[in-house]
């Protein structure tokens, strides 16, 4: 993600003043010289989370045992191709449930598509994705049942660093700064960022 400060006469061409993104997309653009290693920030991570259309009862996850059982009693289990679903393919093969959840399983290549599969589903399926992308879309007919047990649990860390392009290179260090705050972080938490 990256961060602008807008003036009225802003244009496509101007450089972002912050990225955000996780520390491996960071340190390339540090490795470029695009960004400024002196002043980097760790917002937070993203875990994966369950979800249901909002007419569906919730399934049970407290436990890897209980998410298993979830998944093979769904009459389908839907994720994306992304970073998550190479996970949940792992996962499902750790679990020792890779088949039988291969042949109830529909991927989308983003999470827009899962979110709309799920919201316009049937009340026996389970959809999986990150935290945050979940209780973004639990005003369009999704409940968040909650993140995967701690034991099977994924995070991506994601930080944030000023671009040293940026015409705002004071206020993005400002911006930065109050990432690390409490009250950031309860934004944050609120937005399902740990």
């Amino acid at each position: 993600m990256l961060l602008r400060q807008r003036s009225s006469s802003a244009s496509a061409a101007e450089v972002p003043d912050v990225l955000v993104g996780p520390p491996a997309v960071l340190d390339e653009w540090v490795k470029a010289g695009k960004a400024d290693s002196t002043h980097r920030v760790v917002v937070g991570r993203i875990g994966v989370g369950v979800m249901v259309c909002d007419n569906a009862p919730l399934p049970k996850i407290a436990t890897a045992d209980d998410f298993k059982q979830s998944l093979l009693s769904a009459q389908s289990v839907v994720y994306n191709q992304a970073s998550t679903g190479i996970y949940l393919e792992k996962l499902f093969d750790q679990l020792g449930i890779g088949e039988q959840a291969k042949s109830k399983t529909t991927r989308y290549p983003d999470a827009t598509a899962v979110l709309g599969h799920i919201s316009k589903g049937k009340p026996n399926e389970i959809g999986l994705g990150a935290t945050t992308v979940i209780l973004e879309g639990e005003s369009k007919g999704l409940k968040f049942v909650g993140p995967l047990p701690v034991e099977i649990q994924n995070y991506t860390t994601y930080a944030a660093i000023v671009i040293t392009d940026g015409a705002a290179s004071a206020t993005a260090r400002a911006v930065l700064d109050y990432m690390t705050t409490v009250a950031a972080k309860k934004i944050f938490a609120t937005a399902g960022i740990e």
